[in-house]
Formats: structure tokens, sequence, C-alpha cells
């Protein structure tokens, strides 16, 4: 393995290990539900689900779910709120 590389894995951990470092701004993903599968976006700070509770409450198990998965990744305005365990 050429030196470079080596140099580059090296600060590929580091990065990794600071989140702070990290920001998610946007997202699309696909998570598997009971029911069906959902598709959640996560765009300029607000989130959307496919889902029917969504559409009408703003939030859903999806949304909620990628929260609590990606917690101190996301921008203040969509971490996760209170939620007990």
């Amino acid at each position: 393995m050429n030196s470079s590389l080596i140099g580059k894995i090296e600060k590929a951990r580091m990065y990794a290990s600071e989140r702070d470092r990290i920001r998610i701004d946007s997202l699309s993903c696909s998570l598997r539900g009971d029911n069906s599968t959902h598709t959640i976006t996560l765009t300029a700070g607000a989130w959307s689900c496919d889902c029917h509770f969504f559409r009408r409450h703003a939030t859903c198990c999806h949304s909620m779910a990628m929260e609590r998965v990606l917690g101190e990744l996301l921008p203040n305005e969509v971490r996760p709120r209170a939620i007990s365990a």
C-alpha cells in the first residue's frame, strides 16, 4: 500500500472519531417498517417521510428513528427531541 493512501486512511479514522467535524445537511434513505418501506429525507433542516402519519403530524416513527440513529451528526434544528427510551 502506498504511503499517501496510508496517510488518508489515518486521516479518515481521525475525522470519524471527531464527530463534531461532521454535520449531515441532507440525505435520503429508506426504512423498512412493519407494513411497508418508507422514504425519509432531510433537506434544508426539515424532515419528510412518505407515510400517511407524517403528512398529518409533521413527524412519525420513521423520522424519529432516523433522528435517534443519526443523533449528534444532525444540525441542531433537527436533532432528536427529548424522547424517553
